[in-house]
């Protein structure tokens, strides 16, 4: 079989004028990038916000492997999949970080014949929305130390908590002293690089409904502590309007089309272990004001992706989740057992959601391990369908298309973890306990000082930053294990965003690149043909 990369090459798309007409946005409101990606202009949804909204399709999955499970592609193979059978439809998904590509995991444009197209640009610079974010973040840091170099502000230089970021993997700049050399350089202090998609200036962007809702929730930014440890905010800085002139553009949808032409909208980009890990809500409004069904994607296993869109997004946006769809895989299966499957389901029936597994196959799977999960999910009462559109594209997606319109006639009823006026300590033992199946939660002293520090922001959810391999904060405890404690070590507000990191356990904000990236085995031909890229 052909690459991703050589299947991408050699599929003819139409033109995005044309995949704009049919998806039913008008020529004034598209902004092209060249003849296959545009950006949507936000009055697209001035103009349609009396119609009626489409079903809401959140696909997660268990919990993966470190090659990931496919989710993408069964996006994108859904999303044709129900084109083919007579539904408009529209695709929403995060836009790939740098960081995979070049590390480890790969590109986040799907596979196969189940891709996003352009392939290649999407999987790079695309239209620039992560370097403005990465911009806006960094203006902010500059003008942090400069602040403090001019004595402008109260800040405590030890305690400034406000770091930089890059879109690449680089584990030697998780901790580094800036302000070195001569009084001219700046005030030394201790800093960091964090990875772009764990910027709060990403999962503001991702949560803001406008432009000036979004200029509004970049002044709530906290970038650190006075020396009676008062909150120090952007709007104290009077940087958030030159931060949202850099985000004036990156602000607006992405369309571009799936392999068969089916609209895809590609917008935002954090993870789903560092931060809440959905595409911006603005792309998911759009895609259900113009499609009968919007197929979007919550990052990682459910524990992650899909408990933060229901605690996290769905009620700071209104958005409701129709169907929920499980991506499995026999590979996943083999390595975390049934019972990791049986939990992930359970968890989707407490938040209320109506569930259909897809069972994503590869050419390894032999028919017994087929029927064996498929077995496993008549006995648990969930529909479920093998998926082939890696291989076979929209027609690979049928059977799992026919199940989600049927699931999607019994209403959701969308249920949270906790309370909104539960305090933030609460919060995080409900997720831990009810969602991981933890017997309770370790906090740190440096955690306990925070939870009394952080009493004002008891009113907002809670973001557990934790690793994707284990429903623990252990990644060597597959499964679904039991008897286990979480530790968080650390809070972090990101009173921008709308929520409170919990870091649990050993993870990172910047993760670093294995003993050989992807980048190595990446080139590109004199005639500008590129390969390696996945």
């Amino acid at each position: 079989m052909l690459t991703d990369v050589e299947i991408a090459t050699q599929a003819k798309t139409r033109p995005i004028t044309d995949i704009a007409a049919d998806a039913g946005l008008l020529p004034t409101e598209l902004e092209p990038y060249g003849k296959d990606k545009a950006k949507v202009s936000l009055s697209a949804l001035s103009r349609l916000k009396d119609s009626p909204d489409g079903k809401l399709v959140l696909v997660t999955a268990i919990t993966p492997t470190k090659a990931g499970e496919g989710k993408t592609t069964v996006c994108v193979g859904l999303a044709m999949a129900l084109q083919r059978i007579g539904q408009r439809c529209i695709v929403t998904l995060r836009e790939p970080s740098l960081g995979p590509c070049f590390g480890m995991k790969g590109g986040a444009a799907g596979g196969g014949y189940a891709q996003v197209l352009p392939m290649a640009d999407i999987n790079l610079h695309f239209t620039g929305d992560f370097h403005a974010v990465t911009t806006a973040h960094n203006l902010l840091s500059a003008l942090i130390d400069n602040a403090l170099h001019h004595g402008t502000t109260d800040l405590d230089p030890r305690r400034v908590t406000w770091r930089r970021v890059m879109d690449i993997n680089d584990r030697a700049l998780r901790q580094i002293v800036v302000g070195l050399g001569k009084p001219t350089d700046g005030m030394p202090h201790q800093s960091g690089f964090d990875i772009t998609v764990a910027s709060e200036v990403m999962a503001t962007l991702c949560l803001a409904n406008s432009l000036g809702e979004l200029k509004q929730r970049l002044g709530r930014i906290v970038v650190g502590l006075t020396h009676d440890r008062r909150a120090v905010t952007v709007a104290d800085l009077d940087a958030q309007g030159a931060m949202t002139v850099l985000l004036k553009d990156a602000i607006k949808p992405n369309l571009v089309q799936t392999i068969e032409g089916t609209p895809a909208l590609i917008h935002g980009g954090p993870f789903a272990n560092i931060a809440h890990g959905t595409n911006t809500v603005l792309a998911t409004r759009l895609g259900l004001k113009l499609a009968d069904f919007t197929v979007t994607e919550a990052g990682f296993g459910a524990d992650l992706g899909a408990e933060k869109f229901c605690n996290i997004v769905a009620p700071a946006s209104g958005l409701r989740p129709d169907v929920a769809v499980v991506v499995a895989t026999v590979r996943a299966l083999e390595e975390q057992g049934l019972e990791n499957l049986t939990q992930h389901v359970e968890n989707l029936r407490d938040f209320g959601l109506p569930i259909v597994v897809a069972l994503n196959r590869f050419p390894s799977d032999s028919p017994e391990d087929v029927r064996k999960i498929l077995d496993h999910c008549a006995m648990l009462n969930v529909p479920a369908a093998p998926c082939d559109v890696f291989t076979r594209g929209g027609a690979g997606g049928e059977d799992l298309a026919r199940l989600v319109t049927e699931a999607a006639r019994t209403p959701s009823q969308l249920r949270n973890t906790y309370q909104p006026g539960d305090s933030l300590q609460t919060k995080i033992e409900a997720v831990a306990k009810k969602v991981y199946r933890a017997d309770g939660v370790d906090f740190t002293p440096t955690a306990r000082r925070q939870l009394r520090e952080l009493a004002d922001y008891d009113t907002l959810p809670v973001c557990l930053a934790k690793t994707q391999y284990s429903f623990s904060d252990d990644p060597t405890l597959t499964g679904a294990p039991r008897g286990f404690r979480i530790t968080v070590r650390e809070l972090v507000v990101n009173a921008g965003a709308g929520f409170v990191v919990a870091l649990t356990g050993d993870i990172m904000r910047m993760p670093g690149l294995p003993r050989t990236p992807s980048a190595q085995r990446i080139d590109i031909s004199d005639d500008g043909v590129i390969t390696g890229l996945s």
